[in-house]
């Protein structure tokens, strides 16, 4: 009977990890979101509740208990795009008060997300923080850096760092340690994703624009995602989309520019969703684009996280069949 085990997810954004977890047969008790426009998203996807405001006025005691915690936790004080402050930034308490839910809730599992450069954050220290507090709750701690173009078989240029850990308390296995899945051929393209006919004349860059001289010069293949670098255009030469930001609204350096037989033209939200491995029926709400492409860079890319949610419900299957096998015995 698969949904018997339930998940509870922290930084919920738009819920990337909830539904890739509820795609590998994980039941969503709840999760939690600050942004409001993020919640806009959710509540228009998910049925379960979600507590919208500030995780760090939530009453962890008057939640219901999960079998799995969930948390793509704050990734500026770890991000090389941030200030590199580690736990000294404000923001960096997040990752203890998840400590507080592991306290009080004692999931089996605990899934954390983070950007590629936690691992190498203040020489390594802040990882081993991280590590360390886990361990000395009785988990065990693995942690893999995983590409979304490897593992989730979307032309998507994205590593980010997982962090898996069991209560030893459940697993009973002092030689336990978590198998990542393997890597696997890409097979889709750039082109499966973009949409094939004309979209809204607002994504599209014609010659009024300051920028279409040198558009016309650079950006030519069809196979390729270019980004304009204000100065220059950057072209992707790998053929796989270059990573989402949350700021590739808001123009600048960021934006995700294609060439097709009706122009030159920005990706669309929808695109950038696709980029995230979010089906078309994911439903997008009538709010404002600039928010909509900051909630997909700010995403996950939901098909890596089906795949490591699938085997962590193999562990858990594994542990519990193993115990009904003990109890039958002794019975």
């Amino acid at each position: 009977m698969k949904d018997k085990y339930t998940v509870g997810s922290l930084y919920a954004g738009v819920g990337g990890i909830c539904l890739g977890f509820q795609n590998a047969g994980f039941k969503l008790e709840w999760a939690n979101e600050f942004d409001k426009n993020a919640c806009i998203t959710y509540k228009n996807n998910f049925e379960h509740n979600l507590i919208e405001g500030d995780v760090m006025s939530l009453d962890v005691s008057a939640l219901k208990k999960i079998d799995i915690l969930t948390a793509g936790f704050p990734c500026q004080p770890f991000s090389v795009a941030g200030y590199r402050k580690g736990f000294e930034d404000s923001r960096g308490n997040h990752f203890f008060k998840i400590l507080d839910f592991i306290d009080e809730m004692k999931p089996k599992v605990v899934f954390l997300e983070n950007v590629k450069n936690l691992k190498g954050h203040d020489n390594g220290n802040t990882m081993k923080v991280i590590e360390n507090e886990i361990k000395k709750r009785n988990y065990t701690f693995d942690s893999s850096v995983l590409n979304t173009k490897d593992f989730g078989n979307i032309p998507h240029n994205r590593e980010r760092i997982f962090m898996i850990a069991f209560d030893k308390d459940f697993i009973k296995d002092d030689k336990f340690e978590f198998h990542f899945p393997d890597k696997e051929n890409l097979t889709k393209s750039i082109t499966d994703l973009i949409t094939a006919e004309k979209v809204d004349d607002k994504f599209y860059y014609h010659e009024d624009k300051y920028m279409y001289n040198m558009l016309q010069e650079s950006v030519v293949s069809k196979e390729r995602i270019y980004q304009f670098r204000r100065q220059y255009v950057r072209e992707n030469k790998s053929s796989v989309c270059p990573t989402l930001t949350a700021n590739m609204g808001t123009g600048g350096h960021n934006v995700p520019i294609i060439t097709t037989d009706y122009g030159f033209r920005k990706l669309t939200p929808r695109e950038c969703f696709r980029f995230q491995g979010f089906p078309d029926n994911f439903k997008l709400p009538a709010i404002s684009n600039s928010h909509l492409y900051k909630q997909a860079g700010n995403s996950v890319s939901m098909p890596v996280i089906q795949r490591l949610a699938s085997e962590i419900f193999k562990v858990i299957e594994k542990v519990e069949s193993k115990g009904k096998k003990k109890s039958k015995e002794k019975a």
